[in-house]
């Protein structure tokens, strides 16, 4: 990110102390803002950058559960650690199955917590909604008017 000054300090550091969040705002207010994120090429990098960064926290949290839900599927269906613990570290089956799924289950309530509150601390899911909804839209100007046609409206 190149090193640029905010061409208005006082919105800038009002928009800086929001994170560059103004989608809780009323609509009247909004105007200005937006008409400085159109103004100012700092604010709007500093803008791209929380929400990126917003975005990044949300999905990675959301892998986290997913992994966490993985792995404990694996251990309910697979139970990959009997060899490993009868032969290598001599531990009892039922005890070492138990601390992982208890291991597993910590884990996947710690990500659930972390992604809700990712999810209501940051705009993430208003920006992410915001992303697809773009993009739903430039795919739906690329299709043939043939398609087109048969969607309802």
């Amino acid at each position: 990110m190149a090193r640029t000054e905010c061409s208005d300090r006082v919105v800038g550091a009002i928009l800086a102390s929001w994170r560059y969040d103004i989608s809780g705002i009323y609509p009247e207010m909004r105007k200005d803002y937006e008409q400085h994120f159109a103004d100012c090429p700092h604010c709007r990098a500093r803008q791209k950058f929380h929400r990126s960064l917003d975005g990044t926290l949300a999905v990675l949290t959301s892998l986290a559960v997913f992994f966490f839900l993985f792995a404990l599927a694996v251990l309910k269906h697979i139970k990959p650690v009997e060899h490993m613990a009868f032969n290598i570290f001599g531990l009892d089956v039922e005890d070492t199955y138990h601390m992982l799924v208890s291991a597993g289950i910590s884990g996947l309530v710690f990500s659930i917590i972390a992604l809700a509150l990712v999810l209501t601390a940051t705009p993430a899911p208003s920006y992410l909604g915001d992303i697809a909804s773009k993009r739903a839209r430039m795919i739906e100007e690329r299709l043939p008017e043939a398609i087109k046609s048969l969607r309802p409206r």
